[in-house]
């Protein structure tokens, strides 16, 4: 059973571990606020330690993480890995919100037509959505 609810991310994020050849930028494909899980051609061990940086927040998202799994998925590798600094759980609920507005601001690109700034999408899915964001309560459970 799942501790945290995991929200759907489609945004390149970097990895970086202490092999060569599996640094480089991957697909996140969904982050909590335990952890995330991202596409990769190159496998990683469990238990191993790899630094996560998502740029796509200002500032960037930086921490370091443990693979938590590794499983083969359509020719490709899919790994979550757990945050290893409680702290970061604050931040990672940032990373949910703004995936969440930027998966809003595709899909009115998509649905309707508008194109909408970043400022612009963050307004209306505040306004429209932000009340029903899980409250992950005083404790950082869900």
């Amino acid at each position: 059973m799942r501790q945290f609810i995991r929200h759907p991310a489609n945004i390149p994020i970097e990895v970086a571990s202490d092999d060569p050849l599996a640094q480089g930028t991957r697909q996140l494909r969904n982050v909590s606020l335990g952890g995330l899980a991202f596409e990769s051609d190159v496998r990683f061990e469990p238990e191993a330690i790899v630094k996560v940086r998502i740029p796509f927040v200002n500032p960037a998202f930086e921490t370091r993480a443990r693979v938590v799994w590794c499983s083969v998925r359509a020719g490709r590798y899919e790994l979550g890995v757990q945050f290893l600094d409680p702290q970061d759980a604050f931040v990672g609920r940032m990373v949910e919100q703004v995936c969440h507005i930027e998966n809003y601001r595709k899909v009115v690109r998509e649905t309707e037509g508008r194109l909408l700034t970043a400022e612009d999408a963050a307004a209306e899915w505040i306004n429209k959505y932000a009340g029903q964001f899980p409250d992950p309560g005083p404790d950082g459970a869900h």
